[in-house]
């Protein structure tokens, strides 16, 4: 179990990243959350004022920063040229700004070579959009979890509102349709689902129901390979 690399992939909203951390958490594992290392790039790409077009300085920022995730009771810290900023990139503004960072060639090479570095020994549970496909392709078990536009956009909504954010419901939908067509349709590692990915649909299903399902999935491949 300690070596164990389980990735979760799946587009925003569809219940992942609490999943993930729940996971972890009951199996003892690191939970990454990849996606908080582009947010935490855009973050401070916006605090400079710097181009979101611009990919060379994107990229000359990525090569210049430090980020690390360490383990938190609620999941896991991001600590950004050795500050705390889990809470401050989670706005609104981040999130649009992460979706064009992350397309930059230059910011996926260095965030996945942090990445896997952070995942060589195993013991990880990792979420995100290209997990299973590209950083850990060759993971011991992969889930991509889905969601209908809907359900998806009212999680969303959630969690802007714990952040004291209040976006209406039609611009939350339109933001995740935009960034859905961005990631699927992009050249550099698109959201799909991994080659040998167990897929669950949450629209239905509790938090508590989906961590069930995936912690089934581990224990079914499990015994499969014993």
């Amino acid at each position: 179990m300690k070596n164990l690399v389980i990735t979760i992939d799946g587009p925003a909203g569809s219940g992942k990243s609490t999943t993930a951390k729940l996971v972890a958490k009951r199996l003892g594992l690191l939970y990454l959350d990849t996606g908080a290392m582009y947010r935490a790039i855009a973050l401070k790409a916006l605090m400079k004022g710097i181009d979101l077009e611009d990919e060379r300085s994107l990229e000359n920022l990525a090569n210049d920063t430090q980020i690390d995730v360490i383990p938190d009771p609620d999941g896991c810290r991001v600590i950004m040229d050795g500050e705390d900023v889990s809470e401050r990139i989670r706005t609104h503004e981040v999130s649009q700004a992460s979706s064009k960072v992350s397309a930059v060639r230059g910011v996926r090479r260095r965030l996945i070579e942090i990445q896997r570095r952070i995942g060589a020994a195993g013991g990880i549970v990792a979420e995100g959009r290209d997990i299973g496909s590209v950083v850990f392709p060759d993971a011991d078990i992969k889930i991509y979890l889905d969601a209908d536009i809907e359900t998806r956009t009212l999680r969303r909504m959630k969690d802007m509102e714990r952040s004291g954010e209040q976006i209406p419901f039609e611009k939350v939908k339109e933001d995740i349709q935009r960034r859905d067509k961005q990631d699927s349709s992009r050249q550099l590692s698109p959201l799909i689902v991994p080659e040998g990915a167990k897929i669950i649909d949450t629209s239905n299903l509790s938090i508590e129901e989906q961590v069930e399902k995936v912690l089934d999935e581990v224990r079914r491949r499990l015994e499969k390979n014993n």
